[in-house]
Formats: C-alpha cells, sequence, structure tokens
C-alpha cells in the first residue's frame, strides 16, 4: 500500500508542550521511490529500519535517555509486526555526526535500512528536556518528516510512544496505537476463590497502577471515548459490598458511581462511540435483553425483547448499528441491528458458538470468540458476517479489544496448570493472525480493554 501524506494532528498535554513540524525536500514525493508496506496481505514483510542512539547536551549524558527514548520507540515499531531494527553494530554514522545534517545516505544503503531515525535531546531547565527526531527515507534521499517534543524529563516514555505513532503513521498511513492505555482485571488467589480488581496500564505494560481494592469482584472493563472513564460490571460475595450492577469509575477523582438501581442484574456495559450513552444487558424474570442509559438524565430504554440471552453489545464507530450475541436461534450467534433495536439481522452461521462481539474503530470488522470442537478462538469477520476467519486458538481464549487504527488486538487466555488451578494472561495479535506476543502483567489478567488515542 502506497503512503500517503501525513495529516498534522493537534496535541493537547498536560504538562507537556508539542511543536510538529512536517516538511520535504523541493523533490515532489511522486518523483521519489516510495516506501511500501503491504500490511493488508496475510503476510507481513517487515521493513528493515535504522533507529540511531540520539546524541544528547553534556548535561543529560548521565540520564541514559540517549539510549532509551531510540531503544523504547524501536521496540514499539517491532513489535507492531511491520518494522525490524537493523543491528546497530553495522551502522556506520555516529550520532554525533548526524545533528542538524542529512544522513550519508550510502552508509545506510549498504546496511539496506530503507528507513533512519535520528534524534538529538537537549536540555531545556533541570526539569525539561526537548527531543528533536527526523524520519528520513533513505533510498529516496529525502527528509520524511520532524518532529520536536518539549516535556518533564519523567515523561520521556510518553515522549517515545507520541514519536513512534508518528513514525508509524507515516510510514504506513495508520493511525499509530503506541501512545494508549488498557485498563484489565488483574487476578489473584486459587481458581474457586478469585480475587478480580481493576488494574491499568500503558498498551506495552509500564504505569502499571490498581485502581480497586479487591474486596468486590470486577469484570468487564470498558474506557469511556475521552479515556476519563471506566465503566465495568461488580459484584461482592456476602457482606462484601458492592451489589451487582454496572459500575463507572472516574480517574481524574477515583470515585465510583452506581448506575442506578434496576430490577434484575446488569452487565456487560460499554460506552456509546460519543460516550453520552451506555449500552448494557439487563437480566430479568430470566430473560436477558439490551439496555441503552442516557447518562445525563439517567433514562432508560429497552432494544430487545423476549425469553433468549441477548448480551455483549458493542456499537459500530458511527453508533448507527450495534453487534451482540443472542441464543434466540437455538445456538448462541452473532446479531446486528440498528442503534433503536431495529432491523435485527443474523451475521454469524458458521459452527460452534460465538460470544463477546466488539467492533473495530474502522468499521470493517467485527472480532468475537467463538468455541467450537472443544476449543476457544478469536476470530474476526466483516459486519454482514462474510470473510470469517480465525486468529488464535488457545484452551480458553476470550475477550478481544481493539488498539485504535483497528490492526492490532489483545485479548486474554487461560491455560491449566500441573496444580490444577489455571494460569490466566493478556496477549496482542495483529489481523493478519501473525506476531502474537504475551503482554506481560504482574499477575494473572484478564478482561481487557485497550484506551482510545489520547
Amino acid at each position: 500500500m502506497k503512503l500517503n501524506l501525513i495529516k498534522k494532528y493537534p496535541l493537547l498535554l498536560t504538562l507537556m508542550t508539542i511543536l510538529v513540524f512536517l516538511f520535504s525536500d523541493k523533490q515532489s514525493y511522486s518523483n521519489d521511490a516510495p516506501l511500501q508496506i503491504d500490511i493488508m496481505g496475510g503476510r507481513v514483510q517487515a521493513m528493515p529500519i535504522a533507529v540511531s542512539f540520539f546524541s544528547v547536551d553534556e548535561d543529560l549524558i548521565n540520564l541514559k535517555l540517549k539510549e532509551q527514548i531510540p531503544n523504547l520507540i524501536s521496540k514499539n515499531l517491532v513489535d507492531s509486526g511491520l518494522f525490524m531494527l537493523l543491528d546497530r553494530n553495522a551502522y556506520m554514522q555516529k550520532p554525533s555526526q548526524l545533528i542538524n545534517i542529512p544522513p550519508k545516505f550510502r552508509d545506510w544503503r549498504i546496511i539496506d535500512a530503507q528507513a533512519l531515525i535520528t534524534g538529538n535531546i537537549e536540555k531545556k531547565d533541570d526539569s525539561k528536556i526537548k527531543v528533536n527526531v527526523q524520519l528520513w527515507d533513505v533510498y529516496g534521499e529525502r527528509r520524511m518528516f520532524g518532529i520536536s517534543l518539549s516535556s518533564k524529563i519523567k515523561s520521556w516514555r510518553r515522549i517515545s510512544h507520541i514519536i513512534s505513532d508518528k513514525i508509524y503513521e507515516r510510514l504506513t498511513g495508520e493511525e499509530g496505537y503506541f501512545d494508549t492505555r488498557i485498563v484489565y482485571v488483574a487476578e489473584s488467589g486459587k481458581q474457586k476463590n478469585k480475587i478480580k480488581r481493576l488494574a491499568i496500564m500503558d498498551q506495552d505494560g509500564a504505569n502499571h497502577k490498581y485502581l480497586t481494592s479487591g474486596k468486590s469482584l470486577v469484570l468487564t472493563p470498558r474506557f469511556s471515548p475521552n479515556q476519563q472513564k471506566i465503566t465495568f460490571f461488580s459484584y461482592s460475595g456476602i457482606n462484601r459490598g458492592l451489589k451487582p450492577s454496572v459500575y463507572i469509575y472516574d480517574l481524574l477523582s477515583g470515585k465510583t458511581e452506581i448506575l442506578g438501581e434496576f430490577n434484575g442484574m446488569s452487565f456487560a456495559p460499554r460506552f456509546s462511540p460519543d460516550g453520552k450513552e451506555l449500552i448494557m444487558s439487563l437480566a430479568q424474570n430470566g430473560a436477558t435483553n439490551i439496555y441503552i442509559m442516557d447518562l445525563e438524565t439517567k433514562n432508560i430504554s429497552q432494544l430487545t425483547y423476549g425469553r433468549s440471552i441477548d448480551t455483549s453489545p458493542s456499537f459500530s464507530p458511527d453508533g448507527k448499528n450495534i453487534i451482540f450475541n443472542s441464543d434466540r436461534s437455538g445456538g448462541q450467534h452473532l446479531y446486528v441491528m440498528n442503534r433503536n433495536g431495529k432491523n435485527i439481522k443474523r451475521v454469524s452461521f458458521g459452527r460452534g458458538s460465538y460470544a463477546t462481539p466488539v467492533w473495530s474503530p474502522r468499521g470493517d470488522y467485527i472480532a468475537f470468540t467463538k468455541f467450537t470442537r472443544g476449543r476457544f478462538f478469536i476470530g474476526l469477520m466483516h459486519p454482514d458476517g462474510s470473510s470469517e476467519r480465525l486468529i488464535a486458538e488457545g484452551y480458553l481464549t476470550e475477550g478481544p479489544t481493539w488498539a485504535p487504527g483497528g490492526r492490532v488486538l489483545s485479548f486474554f487466555r487461560q491455560t491449566p496448570q500441573e496444580d490444577g488451578d489455571m494460569r490466566t494472561r493478556l496477549f496482542v495479535i495483529d489481523i493478519t493472525g501473525n506476531r502474537e506476543r504475551e503482554l506481560m502483567t504482574p499477575g494473572d489478567a484478564s478482561d481487557p480493554a485497550w484506551s482510545p488515542k489520547n
């Protein structure tokens, strides 16, 4: 897929001032040999890239930023599965030879680098730095873009993620997802008496933090579109406190709010794309149906009716349609309906049971969990049910969640242990089914939810 020209994205960050400048050489893009990455095929050929260590002001040498920032940028890009980092021992130019001047492109072509990332770090004051990064097209012999970020030193990881996003977007034409977070259910204890609490971390596992104490069990956390709130289902044992219902956790205040009193158990909550409504399931009198709540007025509207189990609703990106799973046809399958509950259509017809559907941010895929022939799978299909394919499997593999951009997913997998207990971990995989990797957490982890972009 040919690269598109990068667009400018304004970013507003607390304690961070960002100046992004995009520019090209006088030579027209159309006359350059374009970089190309086929990111939609079944097999991905990783692009070889070089990421030089950065040069730094003398006062910053002891902070190791000259290695930490380029190393994190490299890790982000390599983990995407689209890029291959070339051995730095083969680099023929030193960081100090790459400050404010074009590189010697021939030296980088010799090692087959298609793209080169260089940078330098300046000291602003005792607590702030300015990071300048350049992306170069080695074979086109041109500068593709430059970016300067000013921030507190302690925010160097955030700087690295933002730079990674910009490089990823420039080289692939797709939205980056490195400057994001994942909320999940942290599990501890034996299988029969699990403690489950909310936890949040950067998408690479850094800056890990527990949000709830574990006194009440929590399930299915989901981010609001503005990332400031998390909705989740919680219930407790006898004398544990919270009643089984849907709650909202405010990340700024740390406060938890229950969403009304229902005659029944509400669960599987998810925000609408505009963040003004919450869609959920409500179990009453032996039936489970789907409802929408207006978060300002707390008014609730029923969307599905009957004695079947309708659950796991998820909005399309434009908010006009809803995917959910139901046993109304006998087996457990996926259905799409209008946001008002009308025009319900079944979209899954394969063998086995389908669950936990979630619409991709681009609207082109539905991710789901499938159980068939004694195995669990993560699968994809188009919204009309066509082109179903399975991309991950395991003993208990479920709960897909999309990264921004719609190319990468996370999910969790349980595996039995020799002592009879279960080990539960988070994983990341791309839509081709390639480069599955574990997302490291302090302990067992389930029910991941990826945040939107900042």
